[in-house]
């Protein structure tokens, strides 16, 4: 996978340790690799190196990881994981607000990573290439954006307005955590800002029409005090 056609990810973070342990994991895995220590030196290397991905510390000496992301953001929609410290659901929520695509909480194992890192490159390739794909299939469950139909293990399950339209907006961004204001957004509209118990209901009603174990659910999984997320794999 190493080579000039392996996917390029900037490192951002003050941490020389840190980094140590990032260059390991990621260089092992195949991907190339570019570091910087401060938010004025990620904003550089982004936009003269055009990497694949970031991986971003909140915690820069200069310049804080949200200012970052909004800079990012002005001009760039490649992917942007933010590493953050453990316990901080607030920082995580604003990151993801600011444009953040995902989030993995320090200390953090790299398998975990390296599983965010190849499904942030998995769906910023599908945005790029166009469109959005129009099936989204996850081991069993399927769904069909174009036809509007959802299946588990080949038999269709028949879903309410607003059930859909929630599996809809997870499953267009499979892989990547949503914040409950996004889902709130996108499913109840503007108005809705704060009523989280929406999602909490129809979040339950879909794990028990869609996961064979819905105390314990395989796709729809939740991202304690965050949001919610379609597991890809």
């Amino acid at each position: 996978m190493s080579g000039t056609n392996a996917a390029l990810v900037l490192v951002v973070d003050d941490d020389v340790p840190i980094r140590r342990f990032l260059r390991a994991g990621l260089e092992s895995a195949g991907y190339r690799l570019i570091e910087a220590a401060t938010g004025a030196d990620a904003l550089r290397e982004a936009s003269t190196r055009a990497p694949d991905v970031v991986l971003l510390d909140l915690g820069l000496p200069d310049l804080d990881g949200f200012e970052v992301v909004k800079r990012l953001r002005e001009w760039t929609r490649l992917p942007v994981i933010v590493l953050s410290a453990r316990g901080q659901e607030q920082d995580k929520i604003r990151a993801l607000d600011s444009g953040a695509d995902d989030y993995v909480t320090k200390p953090f194992a790299m398998g975990e990573l390296l599983a965010r890192v190849r499904a942030a490159l998995r769906h910023h390739d599908r945005t790029r290439d166009g469109a959005e794909a129009s099936v989204v299939q996850v081991e069993g469950l399927r769904v069909d954006l174009g036809q509007r139909r959802v299946s588990v293990e080949g038999h269709d399950v028949r879903l309410t307005p607003i059930e859909y339209r929630l599996l809809a907006v997870l499953a267009r961004h499979a892989g990547r955590v949503l914040t409950h204001e996004q889902i709130l957004r996108e499913v109840w509209g503007p108005q809705a800002t704060g009523q989280h118990h929406y999602i909490r209901v129809y979040m339950a009603q879909l794990r028990q029409k869609l996961e064979p174990d819905p105390p314990r659910p395989r796709w729809l999984v939740s991202e304690p005090g965050v949001g919610y997320r379609l597991r890809e794999s």
